[in-house]
């Protein structure tokens, strides 16, 4: 099963543009309930498109930087990326269907 690790500051860049598949960056926060009811579906996602899609978190209290250059202002906030670039995004606890849609339109 597929393990989503965590970025940093440091990591990210290098990862996001070194991908050889679309990227899934969750923006997220410990104390954050939405984000925590949202991480089961993020790790099934993980799971299900091993190998066709990367997926990462990023808790933005230790990696600022990385979450204030994406103008990330609520969490969860998820952004794909693909090629290194932003493709889309979502903010909030949207269930596994919606999640899986927005990920087979960035896949496609």
């Amino acid at each position: 099963m597929a393990k989503v690790t965590e970025l940093t500051d440091e990591t990210f860049k290098n990862t996001v543009a070194g991908a050889k598949t679309p990227v899934l960056v969750d923006f997220s926060a410990t104390w954050c309930g939405p984000c925590k009811a949202l991480a089961p579906t993020i790790d099934a996602v993980a799971a299900q498109y091993e190998g066709k899609l990367a997926v990462y978190k990023i808790d933005i209290d230790s990696a600022m930087e990385t979450a204030s250059s994406f103008r990330v202002q609520s969490v969860p906030t998820c952004i794909f990326f693909k090629d290194g670039k932003e493709v889309d995004r979502f903010l909030g606890n949207l269930d596994i269907r919606n999640v899986k849609a927005r990920v087979d339109k960035v896949l496609a």
